[in-house]
């Protein structure tokens, strides 16, 4: 029988969160390709509209069950802990069915300690496992000076770190510095990571020209040379040289910048859009799906942003949409940032050092000078997506990294376990 996947992860559509739209297309792609795939998840807790999700249900071939999770202050640091550790415990606890977990699991790092739950089934019951890490825990808090390097918590999560990470069979990072800071860590891991990039649909994101855009007429935006920032400008983001840009370009003329989504980062631009500091800056809450390819394509520039220090401990899936969008990039981030070497292969924009806020103003100013090189970097940023970063060309990179290989090859259907079978109905 061909090798069944669960993929265990906190969040899942209807949930807006980037992870759980991931794992979506993964999924759908490889039942695609003949595999039997089930996702256990949380009840929604990021939705637009819908506060509830059906307990089991099929969508798209692939079987997704949920289990009741903590809806505690989500959008609070110390509310985001307390649902995840309740998810952790309710995964831990209803994948005790062997049959419920599948042949393989593959485990998300959302939240970032999951993966005990399969060094637990490995441990018990010898079941294999995979890790797909999306940041690097304890690191990012590290960085971030949440805490102390040399803390107990640290030194505690680096050992469980190790011996989840050992037990699993491979590890799946989405940068080559990701990869390089987990060899740093424990060599022996460094022929196990399978290093794949995010991406974006190319079929639902495409150039679309602003004046044939209903959402940037709708709100203005065809009128001016738009920059945007969609998503998270969260702890990890660098919103202080974006928000001192905003300052050097709030009285430039035909110069508009537009804000989607939340984050810690947001704080102090609205505080500032409200006080009547930044007359020429909108900001607006997270848009629908169906609404994104009119969103990411009502601008002239996009953003992306990491801290300082902040490379290889997380990587921003914004950066492949934006490619999608057919739109130019300005990234700020380390000089030796991943970033600035994806920028420079794709000729789609320019990167600036955390700091640099002025030659951003600079080099906005300049592009809205010269539409032609906007145009020019648009196509090269999609030609660049094309090539790159569709779930096309990851999927085979996830086969190989779960050592799977392609069943329809041999006539093998996705229909290989009914509901009732592969998840008993409690939960």
């Amino acid at each position: 029988m061909t090798q069944s996947i669960t993929i265990v992860t906190q969040f899942y559509p209807p949930d807006y969160a980037a992870t759980g739209q991931f794992v979506h297309e993964l999924a759908s792609a490889l039942v695609g390709k003949g595999y039997p795939v089930s996702i256990f998840t949380g009840k929604p807790g990021y939705a637009f509209k819908e506060a509830d999700a059906p307990r089991e249900e099929w969508k798209e071939g692939v079987l997704v069950r949920r289990t009741r999770a903590s809806q505690i202050s989500p959008k609070r640091i110390r509310g985001k802990v307390i649902n995840s550790i309740f998810f952790w415990l309710r995964s831990a606890i209803k994948l005790r069915n062997k049959v419920a977990r599948g042949s393989h699991l593959l485990i998300t790092s959302a939240p970032p300690y999951l993966g005990l739950v399969g060094w637990f089934y490995h441990k018990i019951f010898g079941h294999a496992y995979s890790c797909l890490i999306y940041d690097v825990y304890p690191e990012v808090a590290v960085r971030l000076n949440i805490v102390q390097p040399d803390h107990w918590i640290v030194r505690l999560w680096e050992a469980i770190n190790t011996k989840v990470w050992r037990r699993a069979c491979t590890l799946i990072v989405l940068s080559e510095p990701m990869k390089q800071i987990l060899v740093a860590k424990n060599p022996e891991f460094a022929d196990k990571i399978h290093v794949i990039h995010s991406w974006a649909d190319p079929d639902l994101i495409k150039p679309i020209p602003k004046d044939h855009n209903w959402f940037a007429k709708e709100n203005g935006l065809d009128r001016n040379f738009t920059v945007l920032y969609s998503g998270n400008l969260g702890r990890c983001h660098d919103e202080i040289t974006i928000l001192s840009c905003l300052y050097l370009l709030k009285d430039e003329p035909g110069i508009k910048f537009v804000f989607i989504g939340n984050g810690a980062g947001s704080a102090p631009i609205r505080e500032s859009i409200e006080v009547g500091d930044l007359p020429n800056v909108l900001m607006m809450p997270y848009q629908e799906r169906e609404v994104l390819p009119y969103s990411l394509t009502a601008c002239d520039l996009s953003l992306v942003s990491l801290k300082p220090n902040m490379d290889g401990v997380v990587a921003p899936s914004k950066f492949y949409g934006i490619l999608a969008a057919g739109r130019p990039v300005a990234a700020i981030c380390d000089k030796d940032s991943y970033l600035t070497e994806l920028v420079a292969e794709g000729n789609c924009g320019q990167c600036f050092v955390n700091g640099d806020a002025q030659g951003l103003a600079d080099y906005i100013r300049q592009l809205r000078d010269h539409p032609d090189r906007v145009e020019n970097f648009g196509k090269n940023a999609r030609s660049y997506f094309e090539q790159n970063f569709t779930l096309e060309k990851a999927v085979p990179l996830y086969l190989e990294a779960l050592g799977l290989t392609q069943p329809e090859l041999y006539g093998v259907k996705a229909d290989l376990f009914p509901a009732a079978e592969l998840h008993p109905k409690s939960s």
